[in-house]
């Protein structure tokens, strides 16, 4: 019987773990976000910008702030729309965001990119971009909700 009520208490305390994990992933939300940014470069540069976060039906005001370093010159304005999802409140969207990547634009072009910070918060997102950009490089933005 010793046997049989120590398995018995391992499992309940799995399932309970497993439970718990489950239902920290079910509660995760998703809300939608759109900003603009402006980014200038010469080898390093800096971008900036204010947008708006939507989550549970209430608006609220984002600022966005980043540096690149590589191959980068110009300048430009994105504006970005899209999902942030596997978030619990709205202040998990603040954080910082890293991605590596290249592209470019003469006049009109367009972006797509996935980044996560580290609350585990995923932002999707789709981009159009204009002004003269070209860059292959290393970037990383943050994001503040106000």
């Amino acid at each position: 019987m010793m046997i049989s009520s120590r398995f018995r208490s391992v499992a309940i305390a799995v399932i309970t773990a497993a439970g718990v994990g489950f239902a920290s992933a079910a509660h995760a939300d998703s809300g939608t976000i759109r900003f603009s940014v402006y980014k200038a470069a010469f080898f390093i540069g800096g971008s900036g910008g204010e947008g708006t976060l939507t989550f549970h039906g209430r608006r609220y005001p984002i600022s966005v702030g980043g540096i690149s370093g590589g191959l980068a010159f110009g300048a430009s304005k994105t504006y970005f729309r899209g999902t942030v999802r596997h978030i619990k409140r709205a202040r998990d969207v603040t954080g910082v965001y890293g991605a590596a990547g290249g592209g470019g634009a003469l006049g009109k072009g367009a972006q797509v990119i996935v980044m996560t910070n580290d609350k585990g918060a995923q932002l999707e997102l789709t981009g159009r971009q204009v002004g003269l950009q070209v860059n292959a490089d290393l970037s990383g933005m943050s994001i503040t909700v106000k």
